[in-house]
C-alpha cells in the first residue's frame, strides 16, 4: 500500500450563522487505503463529506485532490475526475431497471449526445455494447444478475446499497465516498458488502473513505481511523489505537466507561 495521498483536508470550517459544524478540520486520505471517519452524532461527519463531495461549499479551507485544489468544485465536476459518493439512504433511479441504473452511471457516453446518435450510429452502438457488458460483469461480481430486470424501487434496502457500489464500479472512480453503508442493512448482507468493498480495494485499486457508526464494521474495514468531535479531527490511526484513546472514550460515552 502506497503512502501517496489523494485526498487532503485543511483547515475545513463550515458555519451556518452561529452554529459551526466543521471546526478547523484537517487530514489525508491515502491512495489504496479504506480511511474511516468516525465521531459521535453532531461531530460534523456527513457536513465534511457534503463539503468534499461538493454538495455545499466551506466557510474556510481548502480540499485538494489528486494534487489539484478541488475545494467548493459542484458534484458534476468532481464526478467526471474520478470522486463520487453513496449516500446514507440510496438514491437510486427508481423507475429504472437494476441494469438500466448501471448502464447510466458512466460519463462521456456518445448516445447522450443527440448530434452523435445521428452522424456516429456505430460509435454509439459500439459504446452501448460495451457498458452493458461492463454493467452485466458487475451485476455478476455483486451478486445481483438474478435480479438484472427488476425496477432498481423495487430493491430491498441492502440490495440499494450494493447498487450504489456498482455504480462507483461503472465509473472506474479514484476516491470513493461511502456514507453509512451498514445503514438500514441486515447483518448478512452487510458481510457480503464488507466483502464487496475489500475486494475492490485489494484487487482493483479503490480507495474508500467510509463515514459508519458500526463500530465492527469499522474495526474490519478501515485503517486508518480519523475521529471527529464537535467539527475537530480528536485523533487518528489504527482502529486498535484509536477506541483506546481516552479522548475518544470521552467523546462518545461522556467519561462514563473508564
Amino acid at each position: 500500500m502506497t503512502a501517496e495521498t489523494v485526498l487532503k483536508v485543511e483547515n475545513l470550517v463550515k458555519r451556518y450563522g452561529g452554529l459551526t459544524a466543521v471546526d478547523g478540520a484537517s487530514f489525508e486520505v491515502r491512495r489504496g487505503s479504506i480511511t474511516g471517519l468516525i465521531g459521535p452524532n453532531g461531530a460534523g461527519k456527513t457536513t465534511t463529506f457534503d463539503i468534499i463531495a461538493g454538495a455545499q461549499p466551506p466557510t474556510a479551507g481548502k480540499i485538494t485532490f489528486e494534487g489539484q485544489d478541488i475545494t467548493g468544485m459542484k458534484t458534476h465536476k468532481l464526478f467526471h475526475m474520478g470522486v463520487v459518493r453513496s449516500f446514507q439512504i440510496p438514491r437510486e433511479y427508481a423507475r429504472l431497471t437494476v441494469l438500466e441504473n448501471l448502464m447510466v452511471a458512466p460519463p462521456d457516453q456518445p448516445g447522450e449526445n443527440v448530434w452523435a446518435t445521428w452522424f456516429a450510429p456505430g460509435r454509439v452502438r459500439a459504446r452501448e455494447r460495451e457498458v452493458m457488458e461492463r454493467a452485466e460483469d458487475t451485476l455478476e461480481f455483486l451478486g445481483m444478475s438474478h435480479v438484472r430486470d427488476v425496477l432498481a424501487g423495487n430493491l430491498s434496502g441492502g440490495q440499494k446499497k450494493l447498487l450504489e457500489l456498482g455504480r462507483a464500479m461503472m465509473t472506474e472512480s479514484t476516491l470513493v465516498l461511502l456514507d453509512e453503508p451498514g445503514a438500514g442493512v441486515n447483518p448478512t448482507l452487510m458481510v457480503k458488502i464488507m466483502e464487496m468493498i475489500e475486494t475492490l480495494n485489494r484487487d482493483r485499486g479503490y480507495t474508500f473513505c467510509v463515514v459508519e457508526h458500526d463500530m465492527d464494521v469499522i474495526a474490519r474495514l478501515c485503517d486508518p481511523v480519523i475521529v471527529l468531535a464537535e467539527g475537530k479531527v480528536l485523533t487518528q490511526g489504527p482502529f486498535s489505537e484509536v477506541a483506546d484513546d481516552p479522548r475518544v472514550i470521552d467523546a462518545y460515552f461522556g467519561g462514563e466507561v473508564a
